[in-house]
């Protein structure tokens, strides 16, 4: 009797112990599954010319493309930046200018799944964003590090930029916090 009751809070033990990885293994497949149906609804979008939304009960629909061909990034970027939005993708502030454009336009993203690569961009790195009107090439021009307790984005400005925005540090092992991944990205010669 012994044997088999310690056996069975072993396995109780050992199971829960599993269920962090298996929550931590269902987000990031289910944001591996939304960049792909985003994928779909960019491309329809390619051709119609109108936003199609990415599933039939979608709150949001894709804006524009992001590459970095040195780290194999090709993400779609959704309306809008509530975390329901950022669950499947990197988000758009509507507040900034619409990304591929001119302007000041600030996009986020979890530091854990779409934005994970900002972890090794580096100052001079190029960049393409899209916003429907064909690719525009951008490198980035700064990294910092930001106290949101203390620093606010201000999208109400002539500058053109886009800001990549992503919690930090990348190895926190709890969600949120006050500190920013702020990366700037720049229209430049070409390198």
């Amino acid at each position: 009797m012994k044997s088999t009751t310690l056996r069975r809070v072993a396995l109780l033990l050992a199971l829960c112990a599993c269920a962090p990885l298996g929550h931590a293994a269902y987000i990031n497949a289910k944001a591996e599954l939304a960049q792909i149906l985003l994928q779909r609804a960019w491309q329809q979008r390619g051709q119609s010319g109108i936003a199609v939304k990415p599933w039939p009960w979608a709150d949001t629909v894709p804006v524009a493309r992001l590459r970095v061909a040195r780290l194999g990034v090709d993400e779609i970027i959704l309306s809008g930046d509530s975390g329901r939005t950022l669950a499947f993708g990197p988000g758009w502030a509507q507040s900034s200018a619409l990304p591929g454009g001119p302007g000041f336009s600030v996009v986020s993203a979890h530091r854990d799944t779409h934005f994970a690569f900002l972890r090794d961009i580096q100052v001079g790195d190029r960049i393409e964003i899209d916003g429907g009107q064909g690719p525009r090439s951008l490198r980035i021009a700064s990294l910092r590090i930001v106290d949101s307790r203390h620093e606010r984005i201000e999208t109400a400005t002539d500058v053109d930029v886009l800001l990549l925005v992503t919690c930090y540090p990348f190895d926190a092992l709890a969600a949120g916090g006050p500190l920013r991944y702020v990366v700037a990205a720049v229209a430049g010669p070409h390198s």
